[in-house]
């Protein structure tokens, strides 16, 4: 089984507990690794059958641009059902990090893997 990667992927979302995260959107950062076969992509050199990251990373954008979630849980956790059920990859493993939430840490957040990268 192959990996298809998007690293770096920053979205603007409404995410937080705390009053002062849900009044302007803040900056995430996600890390995707989404598994799926290569071999009939590669053979046919054709993006229809590919997994297209372009169309993923999109898709992406607009769902969580329209979320208000408090927790990146949740978010993390209904992304990676995104990317599984609207694109039919084998198993996701998704990072959610949130740059801006502590002063004192580069980010944090959370990574989740939904079905088997074995």
């Amino acid at each position: 089984m192959d990996t298809v990667f998007i690293e770096g992927l920053r979205l603007p979302a409404l995410i937080g507990v705390h009053d002062r995260e849900r009044h302007a959107p803040q900056l995430l950062v996600l890390d995707i690794r989404m598994r799926c076969d290569n071999r009939i992509a590669a053979s046919s050199d054709a993006l229809a059958d590919a997994l297209d990251y372009e169309a993923v990373s999109l898709r992406l954008a607009d769902y969580v641009a329209q979320t208000e979630f408090q927790l990146v849980e949740t978010l993390a956790e209904c992304c990676a059902e995104l990317i599984l059920t609207e694109f039919g990859v084998k198993a996701v493993r998704l990072k959610l990090s949130k740059p801006s939430a502590l002063e004192n840490a580069a980010a944090v957040g959370v990574e989740i893997e939904r079905g088997s990268f074995e």
